[in-house]
């Protein structure tokens, strides 16, 4: 696939917006550079339309019977593999990945919908025991409309994500995609709606973060926001929604500490590490960009990456290339002053460290893979986040050290360690201070593993039944017997 649809615009109410005269503004394919589409430019209007929509149907979707909520998202997820081919070219095209990386976003989206469509005719509350002469128990119950602001890095993954367990819990929903990556969102709510979703339980509003974000965030219809994206923009939601007391989860920046110790196995710490790294381009909030190195193997570990590093194709999502580019002109900007902070701060270049050129790149945003040596913690390379292929590498003597270098960051996202020390394993993975922890395999928690972060990468949970949880309320009834 190389050609996508002319126009995307807001889904509301099980319709998708008409391009005539609507506002719009061109998205680009950041491997060459080529408008890829437009996408219409909604804003207040359109989310007041989508919030109307959603809570018009949020009575009857809450009141479905769960094993019938269940079928309609087992029959998305079913919808989404039928769909595999188109969507993972879509998100490459849209978005830059590769085509595994894409791949794999897909087959996740659809284990989403599948996994809580077991959950749908489960949830229920409790008795609790107050004497023989009252009676008290539990509902759990919806919110009403989420609100969903998906990031650019895994438009389609994450809009899954969050989408999956709030529909399970009873609620309706409005999500705000990225306006660089709003391709599949769309995509997925035209999907949701053939699978048999009823219009207006699942909308998207197309737009800019100022207009169509900011809009939807503090819409006195919302009853409950979601996002995931950097810290600044997390605190400008809180202020947001803090004017109707709406509960959020916040899944904000990270800096994850990968550590390997001197009793790691070794070869499989090399690749796994790299991997934590290069994974959509280093584009991934929990990605392992502090490689934390016992002293005695670190000419070994940093030998290993080069020489795996050398073995990254850099090409377009759509070839056959291991890694895609960077997806936003901003980000590529961003991440091209990093690589001259780290080069400033005395930081030694190992591999890469520049833009990436040569056939099949011309017109694009790649970045070489880059690997850092000579990284002390305090540099700002080590402690702020630059969401690109960029690697540090941290020396460390002893196992007090590295949980010390680990825990030096504002950040808590996620971390991991190399050991076959059971013993270290558990007592490290206990005082990292981070939301998960892999031991042996970087991103070890599946979609089952409640996901979410410590100090300022946010907080409430996604994944797992934790997030069930956060899209309901409890209510507590209380009754005298006699």
């Amino acid at each position: 696939m190389s050609q996508i649809d002319e126009f995307y615009g807001s889904f509301i109410d099980g319709r998708m917006a008409s391009a005539t005269g609507a506002d719009i503004f061109e998205s680009y394919n950041p491997a060459n550079g080529e408008v890829l589409t437009t996408i219409q430019a909604g804003g207040a209007a359109e989310v007041d339309e989508a919030v109307a929509s959603a809570k018009a149907a949020f009575p009857a979707w809450r009141d479905m019977p769960g094993v019938e909520k269940g079928r309609i998202l087992l029959a998305i997820s079913e919808k989404i593999k039928e769909n595999t081919d188109r969507l993972v070219a879509l998100e490459s095209l849209d978005n830059g990945k590769s085509r595994m990386d894409a791949q794999f976003d897909v087959m996740t989206s659809a284990r989403y919908f599948e996994y809580y469509a077991g959950v749908a005719d489960k949830l229920a509350g409790e008795t609790i025991p107050l004497g023989e002469t009252h009676i008290s128990y539990t509902r759990s119950e919806p919110f009403g409309v989420t609100a969903h602001i998906v990031p650019w890095n895994a438009a389609f993954q994450q809009a899954a994500r969050g989408v999956a367990p709030a529909l399970v819990a009873g609620n309706t929903a409005v999500v705000k995609p990225a306006e660089d990556t709003s391709v599949t969102t769309v995509e997925l709510a035209k999907i949701a709606l053939e699978a048999g979703l009823p219009p207006g339980v699942l909308n998207v509003v197309t737009g800019l973060g100022k207009d169509a974000g900011a809009s939807l965030v503090s819409h006195p219809g919302v009853g409950r926001v979601t996002f995931t994206g950097s810290v600044p923009t997390g605190q400008e939601i809180m202020r947001a929604s803090a004017e109707h007391l709406n509960p959020l989860t916040l899944e904000l920046g990270g800096k994850a500490p990968n550590i390997i110790f001197e009793d790691a196995p070794i070869e499989a710490a090399i690749r796994g590490s790299l991997m934590a790294i290069n994974i959509n381009a280093g584009q991934v909030c929990a990605a392992g960009s502090r490689l934390l190195v016992h002293r005695s193997l670190h000419d070994e570990v940093v030998d290993g990456l080069v020489e795996l590093n050398r073995k990254v194709v850099l090409g377009p999502g759509t070839s056959d290339a291991t890694m895609g580019p960077i997806t936003t002109a901003a980000q590529y900007q961003k991440v091209q002053e990093y690589l001259q902070i780290g080069k400033d701060e005395g930081a030694q270049v190992a591999i890469g460290g520049n833009v990436a050129t040569g056939e099949g790149l011309e017109g694009g945003q790649f970045i070489e893979p880059t690997i850092f040596t000579g990284v002390d913690n305090s540099m700002r390379i080590a402690q702020e986040e630059i969401f690109g292929p960029v690697l540090s590498v941290i020396p460390f003597e002893t196992e007090e050290e590295a949980v010390a270098i680990a825990n030096d960051t504002k950040y808590g996202l996620t971390a991991g360690l190399w050991t076959q020390n059971l013993g270290r394993a558990h007592r490290v993975a206990a005082q990292i201070e981070a939301g998960q922890v892999s031991v042996n395999d970087f991103f070890a928690g599946g979609i089952q593993a409640p996901f979410g972060g410590y100090k300022q990468s946010g907080f409430g949970r996604e994944k797992g039944m934790h997030a069930v949880s956060e899209y309901l309320q409890t209510k507590t009834v209380s009754m005298k017997l006699s």
